[in-house]
Formats: C-alpha cells, sequence, structure tokens
C-alpha cells in the first residue's frame, strides 16, 4: 500500500501540528545521524519549538558548537555558497514545477499536431485549422525532415564504410613481377647456354674424330657465339633498364 501524499502546508489544528512536529522532529534527528554515520561528516541539528523551553541538539551541545564554528570560520561566499532558506527552497520548487508544466505542454501540443497531420493524410481537409495550428503544423513537419535527413546521412555514411571495408586491399610491389620474370628469363638463359656449350663440346668431338670435321665445328661456334652475343645484349639492355632506369 502506497503512502498518502502529504500537503505541504500549515497545519491549522493544535493538536495535530504538535503531534506532526514531534513525529517529524524524530525523523530529522535519525537521519542527520545516519548521514553522519554513514558519510563520515560533522553535522548537527538545532531545532527550537514552542513546545519546549529548551531547543532540541543533537549529538550534543559541544558538538553543535564546534560544527557551528568551523562553519563561521568559512569566507562568507563559502558560507552562502549552498545556503538554502524556506523562501529559496519554494522558489526552486516552483520554477522546477514550471519547467515540467512547459515540457508537458510541450508534449501534449506535439501529439495534438501529430494527430492532425494523420488526419490530413487519411483525406480530411485544412479548411477548420487555425492559423496557429497551420504554424504548429509546418513546423513539425520541417523537424520531422530534418530527422529524416540526419538518418538518411546516417545511413549513407554506414554504407560507404562498408564498401570501404570490402574492397580488396591492392599491394604494391615494387615490380616484383618484373623481376620475377627477369630472374625467370636469365635462368632460362643459362640453362640454355650450358645446354649449347655441351653440345658444341660433343659435336667439336665427333667432327674432330672424323677427318674433315674441322669446318662443321667452327661454323658451330660461330652461331654460339652470336647467340651468347645477342642474349648478353638482351640481357644488358634489361638490366640497365632494371637499376638504371
Amino acid at each position: 500500500m502506497t503512502r498518502k501524499k502529504v500537503k505541504l502546508a500549515f497545519i491549522a489544528n493544535d493538536s495535530a501540528r504538535k503531534a506532526t512536529f514531534k513525529k517529524r522532529k524524530k525523523g530529522l534527528m535519525k537521519k542527520v545521524s545516519e548521514l553522519s554515520t554513514l558519510c563520515g561528516i560533522e553535522a548537527c541539528a538545532i531545532v527550537y519549538s514552542p513546545y519546549e523551553p529548551q531547543p532540541d541538539v543533537w549529538p550534543d551541545q559541544r558538538g553543535a558548537h564546534r560544527v557551528v564554528a568551523q562553519f563561521k570560520r568559512m569566507p562568507e561566499m563559502e558560507q552562502s555558497k549552498k545556503m538554502v532558506n524556506q523562501e529559496s527552497f519554494i522558489r526552486n520548487r516552483i520554477s522546477k514545477a514550471a519547467e515540467q508544466l512547459k515540457k508537458l505542454h510541450k508534449d501534449n501540443r506535439e501529439k495534438e499536431i501529430t494527430q492532425l497531420m494523420y488526419q490530413c493524410l487519411t483525406g480530411k481537409g485544412l479548411q477548420g485549422l487555425a492559423v496557429a495550428e497551420l504554424n504548429d503544423m509546418e513546423w513539425m513537419i520541417d523537424q520531422n525532415l530534418k530527422e529524416i535527413s540526419k538518418r538518411s546521412e546516417v545511413l549513407k555514411k554506414g554504407s560507404t564504410a562498408a564498401a570501404a571495408e570490402e574492397k580488396p586491399a591492392v599491394v604494391d610491389l615494387g615490380g616484383g613481377v618484373e623481376r620475377h620474370q627477369q630472374n625467370q628469363w636469365f635462368a632460362e638463359l643459362m640453362g640454355s647456354t650450358h645446354g649449347d656449350h655441351h653440345q658444341q663440346q660433343m659435336g667439336g668431338g665427333s667432327f674432330g674424330g672424323h677427318g674433315g670435321g674441322g669446318g662443321a665445328g667452327e661454323e658451330v661456334m660461330v652461331q654460339f657465339n652470336d647467340v651468347i652475343n645477342n642474349h648478353n645484349a638482351a640481357a644488358a639492355a634489361m638490366w640497365s633498364n632494371a637499376f638504371f632506369p
């Protein structure tokens, strides 16, 4: 069962006011004691009333004097920085209530204009609307268009970022493919040179073993030298292009 909200107003009945004072004073002293114990702070409470000749003090008079003296040693600006009296407290509550009421009025107006917009979409005309309602509807439509534009921009940025992540990365190897082809060509050159040299030796031996074979051997040597010279020229051009552009 929820507690009934108490109306903050002066209690006209004397007996009810006295009973409320005793109950509230006891609760106040308890709260001050709990605050000091839980948070480890120095606090005191002094309560005067027309029902008792001496004020009620917590924790005691010595402790209350110590806290009050500490408060008086502070600069005046620091003393009044967070000081609240009944008038300022009520003013703060009134201002907060006014802000809350203003917010509720705004929310209700937005709901009313939204309902009018839905009615216009269903076929109801704008003939019966006042100028204020039309202005509010225009403002509401502008706000909705701005929200749609912001949402569209967010979606576009998200799709652009996703496309950039899915795009494969291209790594520049610095002519690695061309260098690989040049190395492969050089290996083939060396292999072919070695094979031709071996064939020349075999041919020279066979022609030398037979009479009159020296001319054929010389012809083979000339052809081999031409091949070597052509390869060397191509290799020189290739390496000069590779290392000395």
